[in-house]
Order: C-alpha cells, then sequence, then structure tokens
C-alpha cells in the first residue's frame, strides 16, 4: 500500500509540475498586460519603472523560477489590478463557487434521481418516454442560452426571482454565505438551477440504466418473490445497488462543476472565482489566472488521488496490478 500511495503522489507531482509549465507558457503567450494596465499617456520613464515593478521585464524562465520559488513557499504572487495576493483574491471568492456548485449538485440528485428511477421502471410508457426526452434537451441546449431564457421568464416576465448578485449574506466561521439567508436563497435558485441542467440529464440516464439492470437481476426477483411490497423492493434493494455508481460518478463530476461555472457566474453576475477569471483574462491579470488555473489543476489532482486510493481499498487487485506494470 505504501508503494501504491508513493507512486500515486509522484505521478500527482509530475502533473502538478507539468501543468505549472504549460499553464505558465500559455499565460505568457496571451496579449501583453503592459497594454491594458498603463495608461497611454504615461511618459516612458513611468512605464519602464512600471514595468520592473510588476517584473514583466525579465525573460520567461526568469519569472516561471520565481513563480516557482513563491508557490513554495505558499505565495502565487500579486494580482496586476488589485494589488493583494493572487490566491487571497480567489479564495476569497471560492465560498460563493462552493456554494453555488454544492446546491447545482442537489439540484441534479433531487430532481435527476426520481425521475431516473420512473424512467426505469415504466421504460416504454409516455411518462418515460417524455423524461428520456427531456434528458437529452437538458444535453443538447447552451447553457448561456437557458440562463437567458431563465431570467426572461422567472425574472422579467413573472418578477418571482432577482436575475442576478447574491443577495444578503451572513458571516460564519468568517466566511460570507448566502443560503442562511431567504434573500440570499432567492438570488441562489436560478443559477444553480441553470448549472445543474447537464447534471440533471445525466442523473436521469444513469439512475435508468441503473434501475433497468437492478429490476432485471435476481436478487430482486428473488425479493418479489418473498412477497415484499413492489415500493419497498425499489426504494431499499433496487436503489441501494444503483447508488453506488452514481455517488462515484457525482464525486469526479463536482469538480468539473466548479471548473466550468464560469459561464453560469458571468449571466447571473455571481461573484463566484469564475466571474473572476473573466475579469482577469479582460485585464490580463497574469497572476490571478495562473493561480486560478493551479487550484483547479490542484483540485482535480487530489480528487483523482482519492478516488485512486478508494477504489485500492476497495479492490486490491488494482494497486497490485499496476506495481506489476
Amino acid at each position: 500500500m505504501i508503494a501504491f500511495l508513493s507512486r500515486r503522489l509522484l505521478q500527482s507531482a509530475f502533473v502538478l509540475f507539468a501543468m505549472s509549465v504549460l499553464v505558465f507558457i500559455g499565460i505568457f503567450a496571451i496579449g501583453n498586460p503592459v497594454d491594458v494596465l498603463i495608461a497611454p499617456e504615461a511618459t516612458q520613464a513611468d512605464r519602464q519603472r512600471i514595468i520592473e515593478s510588476l517584473g514583466l521585464d525579465r525573460s520567461l524562465i526568469e519569472q516561471y523560477v520565481s513563480f516557482v520559488q513563491g508557490v513554495i513557499g505558499g505565495d502565487f504572487g500579486k494580482s496586476f489590478v488589485f494589488k493583494i495576493s493572487a490566491i487571497s483574491l480567489i479564495l476569497d471568492r471560492l465560498p460563493a463557487t462552493l456554494e453555488l456548485a454544492v446546491t447545482a449538485m442537489i439540484f441534479s440528485v433531487l430532481v435527476g434521481l426520481p425521475l431516473g428511477m420512473l424512467a426505469g421502471m415504466y421504460p416504454d410508457s409516455l411518462l418515460g418516454r417524455s423524461i428520456m426526452a427531456g434528458s437529452i434537451l437538458g444535453f443538447s441546449m447552451p447553457t448561456f442560452w437557458v440562463g437567458l431564457i431563465l431570467i426572461m421568464v422567472f425574472a422579467v416576465h413573472l418578477g418571482w426571482l432577482p436575475s442576478t448578485g447574491r443577495g444578503e449574506t451572513v458571516t460564519m466561521l468568517g466566511i460570507k454565505w448566502s443560503f442562511l439567508t431567504r434573500d440570499g436563497l432567492a438570488h441562489l435558485v436560478l443559477p444553480a438551477f441553470n448549472l445543474a441542467l447537464f447534471k440533471i440529464s445525466l442523473v436521469i440516464r444513469l439512475t435508468r440504466a441503473g434501475m433497468r439492470d437492478a429490476l432485471a437481476s435476481d436478487y430482486v426477483r428473488y425479493a418479489i418473490a418473498k412477497g415484499l411490497y413492489p415500493r419497498r423492493v425499489v426504494m431499499v434493494h433496487a436503489l441501494k445497488n444503483i447508488l453506488i455508481p452514481l455517488v462515484t460518478v457525482l464525486g469526479l463530476e463536482f469538480g468539473s462543476v466548479i471548473a466550468f461555472a464560469i459561464v453560469t457566474e458571468t449571466i447571473f453576475a455571481w461573484p463566484g472565482t469564475g466571474k473572476l477569471i473573466i475579469e482577469s483574462i479582460n485585464s490580463l491579470d497574469r497572476p490571478v489566472i495562473v493561480a486560478y488555473l493551479m487550484v483547479i489543476v490542484l483540485m482535480f489532482v487530489t480528487i483523482n488521488l482519492i478516488v485512486d486510493i478508494t477504489y485500492s481499498i476497495l479492490d486490491p487487485r488494482i494497486r497490485l496490478g499496476g506495481a506489476s506494470s
């Protein structure tokens, strides 16, 4: 087990190093922040002074080495625009994105699981076919278009829910949360549902397939033969086996929800990391862009590492197979 962990940690460290090189080179190649950050009427002396203060007069290798040395000490550099630590700027916005992502995942389970179960129990009925057709629409419709439609219907025409912003927040454990206030919850509904739409379709399809397999299995037939009520057979025996792969997939999908919340946060003016990265790209704020991408890479590497370790505990053949290869 120790050898397996050491191998996985080395692989994760190599992935982080490789991604840091790719991210740094990619960001370095995009435009010149000097053209955005420095006013056109600035003198040549002022222009040179600001370039040197930002470290932009150094070569790419020198900037990368300085970046790595800073990361080892927990410093991802200072924002060119806000003049504060880039990582603290991201961590300040991260709770808003986490709040949105968690609510979207809850929506996807609460809506997708029962619909998927109905589609699996009655696959040839009008209800089952309608649910599957709806899941195809969920996969097909662009997120930005759905977001605009939601705003037009529920905010503009009906006036039931607010269209933008995070609403009223309260501080708990030193972090501002909006789901603890009524106004904050009202602001959370539309962007969370917009972000959850694709995942709802995914949960419907996974649950339907799992339900179809479960209902055709021997243990469900045996439970029915024993005279158990159909509701108990479905809710206890079948559902328990459906949830195992579903939880695994949703755990991996949670990272992608956080990483790809950019479109939803932009449409609904949600003050999370997605909106921050769009603003940083517009202003070519390189330290913030690099720090954000490295946080996302670190999150995916950590999730995959946890999944690998969990699988190796559940099935020891995985770590033995890796050692032999």
